[in-house]
């Protein structure tokens, strides 16, 4: 009982004084209390959104009108490959989340086989597209927007593939939605005209982009319709493609990989590189020609029970994996639920993997070899938890050394050994007293730069989860294709002292933030999650699945619940620097909480909300239904049935 009082204090019930606080924390963690189940959240805590019940489908995505395009498809009798693939159609189309130039990455439970399928398509550097090149245009790292910022397109190729080979509709019939948008107009949301208007100037600097977003010379209202004629030109001649094979004999599978030859390397793809290139992009036919998706396979760890599954180094999952393996050697659930032990804990497992993803991640088909099996491994994450210190944040955080745990010599350690977070220009790390020139609106800005995601399961088995990206406002928009190129190039480094995986090199992916997420329990698919969102989506995730798993939370409570936000990582994006210590909570968390994350050494911020947009499905097996949560934070919006 002493010891359920005592978590009861620590989890906000009484204002305790900072000692007294390190005296039961001590107690506690020494063993001199009897340990005792966790102070609880609110079990029922109320949610501005409500959440989605179905026995027939879910769908969710980042627009209304894309998630109406995917039940579209569900009441038409396709599958949740189906929808999702009309969903992603749908929000290309809308461009301020995501355009048709950019990349996606999934996750698939194929219910006949019994596995999870993971989709890589992301798009590669092209021709030219090297460290030196981009010196002699004097900048670090490739640009924030613009054709020299763009790999080659990655989402045209992803639609196309998941359709052929796990749908069931015609490719006529999952672009019909995106064609109409594009081909008799949208009504403009705020979001899209607070895009256009924010990124006038860059948008007007491209002259194929101008003439669509400025059509009558002047930035378009809420509520005009926006119309897109060379973009619905381009996806009419995919469904060309398509019915000429049908027409010619082909299989459903063969005539949809005839509209992908014709992107890749047919007419569209001749004007894709002549509009490119004409912008002064780099792109080439072969470029196009010779990029691949991967139908791959993803990987995973067993935590508590939960089988959790991630694409692999060429984004930050492996992060979250790695997070939940050094948590699992940590006292974090005796804290309290939010409480500043529990917080400062979580914090310190995602410092520990956001550091290894930042010098080890990048594109496992191009060499060198990632070390995941030792990153992934538990004695390594062991190791790694060791270095948590209960009362303070630690600013200096490094990548560990995960060789010798999968029984090699590291090749990188005297890199390893200069390795900093938050370089100055002298090369040493700036203590967090001195990060005042760091622009922290900029960092947050970029490092949250966001897109979308989708959700989708139906009853026979099928679920999808997509985190897709790239080719957003502003977007320089490729010849008469009506196609934004992609912006995923800045996630490259150009030094290999920052991370000698993620180089930039012709034919070679950069390390996308991109995430999307499947928990398995009892080898069936229990959660599909994903969120928009950079650098900051694995933390949200993390969150979320451990509200559900250890805190009673519903899908929806978990996508509205109060998280905390870490920056101590190097942002993916921009300038790639860190803010070691900086921490976003709620404006509710208690002053005392505050107060003692204070006292441990970080910088605390607040904002009203800091759950992200996060969206997921719970498979309920035992019930025969799904539940779905879209998180209360921007456009997120779901439908069941």
């Amino acid at each position: 009982m002493l010891a359920v009082f005592l978590n009861g204090m620590l989890n906000a019930q009484l204002p305790l004084s900072i000692p007294m606080r390190r005296i039961i924390l001590t107690m506690l963690a020494a063993g001199l209390i009897p340990s005792a189940d966790l102070a609880k959240p609110e079990s029922t805590p109320r949610t501005q959104k409500p959440q989605l019940h179905g026995t027939e489908w879910v769908a969710i995505t980042g627009k209304p009108l894309a998630t109406t395009s995917g039940a579209s498809m569900f009441l038409a009798g396709g599958n949740a490959v189906d929808a999702a693939c009309a969903m992603l159609a749908t929000t290309a189309t809308m461009w301020d989340v995501l355009g048709w130039g950019g990349e996606t990455q999934a996750l698939i439970w194929h219910p006949e086989e019994k596995r999870v399928i993971g989709v890589n398509a992301l798009g590669v550097a092209p021709t030219g597209a090297t460290a030196d090149f981009f010196r002699q245009q004097g900048l670090e790292y490739p640009p924030e927007y613009g054709p020299l910022a763009a790999v080659t397109p990655g989402t045209p190729g992803g639609l196309l593939t998941m359709l052929a080979e796990y749908g069931t509709l015609s490719l006529a019939q999952v672009l019909a939605p995106a064609i109409k948008l594009a081909d008799e107009g949208y009504p403009l949301e705020w979001s899209a005209v607070w895009s256009i208007r924010r990124h006038a100037e860059n948008l007007r600097s491209w002259p194929t982009t101008e003439k669509i977003f400025f059509p009558k010379d002047q930035i378009p209202q809420v509520g005009d319709v926006f119309i897109q004629k060379d973009l619905a030109n381009t996806l009419k001649k995919l469904v060309e493609a398509e019915k000429k094979a049908q027409a010619d004999g082909a299989s459903r599978r063969e005539a949809i990989y005839a509209a992908y030859e014709r992107f890749y390397r047919g007419d569209i793809a001749k004007e894709l590189v002549r509009g490119t290139r004409e912008l002064g992009g780099l792109f080439t036919e072969d470029d196009l020609a010779n990029s691949k998706l991967h139908l791959e396979e993803p990987i995973n760890v067993t935590y508590d029970g939960l089988d959790v599954y991630k694409l692999t180094s060429w984004t930050q999952g492996p992060m979250m994996l790695q997070t939940l393996n050094i948590l699992e050697h940590t006292d974090i659930l005796e804290l309290g639920y939010n409480s500043a032990g529990y917080i400062h804990t979580l914090y310190q497992a995602m410092s520990l993997a956001f550091a290894d993803r930042d010098f080890y991640y990048g594109d496992p088909y191009f060499p060198p070899e990632e070390p995941m099996s030792g990153l992934l491994s538990k004695e390594y994450a062991a190791s790694r938890a060791a270095l948590i210190s209960p009362f303070h944040n630690d600013n200096f955080i490094k990548p560990g050394d995960p060789y010798p745990f999968q029984g090699e010599k590291n090749p990188y350690e005297d890199l390893l050994n200069q390795w900093t977070n938050t370089p100055d220009p002298d090369g040493e790390l700036m203590p967090p007293w001195q990060m005042a020139e760091i622009d922290i609106e900029r960092f947050e800005r970029t490092a949250n730069l966001g897109t979308t995601a989708i959700q989708t399961a139906d009853k026979s088995g099928w679920v999808v989860s997509v985190t897709p990206s790239g080719g957003w406002i502003p977007a320089a928009i490729a010849g008469n294709t009506g196609i934004g190129l992609s912006q995923r190039m800045q996630s490259f480094v150009t030094d290999r002292a920052q991370n000698p995986f993620n180089v930039i090199e012709p034919s070679k992916r950069p390390r996308v933030t991109l995430t999307p997420a499947i928990a398995l329990k009892d080898g069936k698919p229990w959660l599909s999650f994903s969120i928009q969102g950079g650098d900051f989506q694995e933390q949200n995730l993390i969150q979320m699945l451990l509200n559900m798993h250890h805190h009673g939370m519903n899908v929806q409570q978990a996508a509205e619940a109060a998280n905390f936000w870490s920056y101590q990582f190097r942002n993916s994006f921009d300038d790639h620097r860190a803010l070691p210590g900086e921490i976003l909570v709620r404006d509710d968390t208690p002053p005392w909480v505050k107060a003692e994350l204070e006292d441990r050494g970080y910088k605390v911020k607040t904002r009203d909300r800091t759950s992200g947009p996060l969206m997921g499905i719970e498979i309920d097996h035992d019930r025969g239904t799904l539940r779905g949560g879209a998180s209360n934070y921007g456009d997120d919006y779901g439908l069941a049935w």
